[in-house]
């Protein structure tokens, strides 16, 4: 019963770390295909995982509501609200805070500047991941056979400047994974322009995203693009 127990925290820390199918699940927990599988079975039976896309593994909104009961003060979001605050007063623009959900982020928080013309609260948006800043800087970090599978799901277009060529995304992954940050030029919403950096865990995986956001017109100014 232990030896159980133990194999399955292993296979929710593994979905966890990022969303994967049950082969690459199965190789970062040395077990075998055959019981991974039917601890995924277990496991979504009780909501603490769930299948996205027909074929990869994510955490369950079990989980999440477990982790909602949690003090917030412990949350991701309120551990970066301080540094997008300052990152607001440094810049001058909107900043916020972005998960990985599936093939999406997922706005989760946001602080905005006190210009009288701003972009609207992104809070509790999602947004496919090859068309937003936040979603390239994340996705530069999946292994190739994860990006294969997000190309072959298909690229939306948004707007005329949304990346749709599957060499031309993986040539934007390259310059992000180089760079540590990418910028996003009215890819997702016309009129609007943003620049995101991954934030790694202790184990060195991209688990959030920080990204700022402005109008066009003024962001960015020739020195925030340096």
């Amino acid at each position: 019963m232990v030896q159980s127990v133990e194999r399955a925290f292993a296979v929710l820390d593994a979905v966890a770390e990022r969303p994967a199918g049950v082969t690459v699940l199965a190789q970062r927990v040395e077990l075998p295909k055959s019981t991974v599988a039917r601890l995924l079975a277990s496991l979504q039976a009780l909501g603490a995982v769930e299948q996205v896309a027909g074929r990869l593994w994510r955490v369950g909104p079990r989980v999440a509501a477990l982790a909602a009961t949690v003090s917030p003060e412990r949350s991701l979001a309120a551990l970066a609200r301080p540094e997008l605050a300052e990152l607001v007063r440094s810049v001058g623009e909107d900043a916020g805070l972005a998960l990985p959900d599936g093939y999406d982020v997922l706005y989760v928080d946001q602080v905005e500047c006190d210009h009288p013309v701003q972009v609207r609260d992104w809070t509790g948006t999602r947004a496919p991941m090859h068309a937003v800043p936040s979603g390239l800087v994340l996705l530069a970090e999946w292994p190739e056979s994860a990006i294969e599978g997000y190309v072959a799901s298909g690229l939306a277009r948004l707007t005329p400047r949304t990346i749709v060529d599957a060499e031309q995304l993986h040539a934007r992954l390259a310059d992000a994974r180089e760079h540590g940050y990418t910028w996003g030029l009215e890819e997702f919403s016309e009129g609007i322009n943003s620049v995101a950096a991954p934030i790694h865990d202790a184990r060195g995986n991209a688990v959030a995203a920080v990204h700022l956001h402005g109008p066009a017109y003024r962001f960015p100014s020739v020195d925030d693009q340096d």
